[in-house]
């Protein structure tokens, strides 16, 4: 019963998503919050890098002015042509670094950011996979984002911590890449029943359950508080505003 509840919740998300997708036209995707973390970290970065070196060629033409009696029209030229070398370069540069396959170790000492990089990673092989697994991944992108936030503060040397790193850190980056070297004309071959492309299908949906199931494991905690507060707060005040009305 409660495979099929957390099945049944998996598959409403998973509607919710396509119903959003197609309200949008087909083109909007809520790219995962750890992503998006990544490369918002990386854009500000470069941002930085880029005022660092504005103020630095501004600040050296300024210094050489004051020793020679002004830049002129010559030296406010090359400051400009300066200005936008330098807002190019490292506007581009460094490039977001994407995780690799070998940068997924389940033996990370930092379980939250082992499934960053995980979103990270999974938003590199989207393009190499069929639609139905697209929006499979993308599912597993939003339940990565949850999960991250229930591993804040969690001990690393947990049995749930374990737990996540062997999903997201083997067990899913093995299913993409053991897919992904099968051959295209060979991924719809019935063998035993069943393709490769089917087999597919299934891990990553397995998978999908078994991180919606950690995350409630790791959030019963927080869910089992929160009853407790709620009947409290209601056994107080609930008794206290019917005796003021009976009065």
């Amino acid at each position: 019963m409660a495979d099929d509840a957390r099945n049944s919740d998996l598959i409403l998300r998973q509607a919710s998503l396509s119903l959003a997708d197609q309200r949008a036209g087909g083109r909007r995707r809520v790219m995962p919050q750890g992503a998006r973390q990544i490369r918002r970290g990386h854009f500000g970065r470069k941002l930085r890098n880029v005022a660092f070196a504005v103020v630095g060629i501004w600040l050296g033409l300024s210094i050489i002015g004051g020793i020679i009696s002004g830049i002129g029209f010559t030296g406010l030229a090359i400051g400009a042509a300066a200005t936008v070398a330098a807002v190019w370069f490292f506007g581009q540069y460094p490039k977001l670094k994407v995780p690799s396959r070998a940068d997924l170790n389940p033996a990370s000492p930092d379980v939250k950011a082992l499934v960053e990089r995980t979103e990270l990673w999974l938003e590199s092989q989207r393009r190499a996979l069929p639609a139905p697994a697209v929006k499979l991944v993308d599912t597993i992108g939003l339940q990565l984002d949850s999960l991250g936030e229930q591993l804040v503060g969690l001990d690393q040397a947990s049995p749930q911590a374990a737990e996540v790193r062997k999903l997201v850190g083997e067990h899913l980056p093995d299913m993409i890449d053991g897919y992904r070297k099968i051959p295209d004309h060979l991924r719809f071959e019935t063998r035993a029943g069943t393709t490769p492309e089917k087999q597919f299908l299934d891990g990553l949906q397995t998978i999908s359950t078994e991180i919606d199931s950690v995350t409630r494991q790791l959030a019963a905690g927080a869910l089992d508080n929160l009853a407790i507060k709620t009947r409290y707060l209601e056994y107080k005040y609930g008794d206290a505003a019917s005796q003021e009305g009976a009065n």
